[in-house]
């Protein structure tokens, strides 16, 4: 994902405008241009479609699906197992998890 800052110095460089031109194109100062091309700013959507559209661009947002978080640091423990150590693995959580359910079982009758 680009940042606004780097979305607003793209499409000014690809429309080959000074800030002083996309400026006066989007009603605004070359420092207000300049702000916006600054690392860390935080433009309106408004603003940013603004500018955008003042260099010949059309601003799109789209939203996707998360996927699920991932714990990468136990998928590399697991990967650096062998298969025998990973079935070991899984047949004592198994194990575990069938002592567990027996436990909750019982308090619960």
């Amino acid at each position: 994902m680009m940042s606004a800052s780097a979305l607003v110095r793209s499409v000014r460089a690809a429309a080959a405008m000074t800030q002083s031109d996309l400026a006066a194109r989007a009603g605004l100062t070359q420092s207000a241009v300049a702000r916006l091309e600054r690392a860390g700013t935080n433009p309106t959507i408004a603003t940013l479609a603004g500018v955008v559209a003042a260099a010949g661009y059309r601003l799109e947002l789209t939203a996707a699906p998360r996927l699920a978080p991932l714990d990468e640091r136990q998928l590399l423990e697991r990967l650096a197992m062998t298969p025998a150590e990973r079935l070991a693995r899984f047949t004592a959580s198994s194990r575990n998890l069938d002592q567990m359910a027996r436990r909750v079982r019982r308090v619960g009758d």
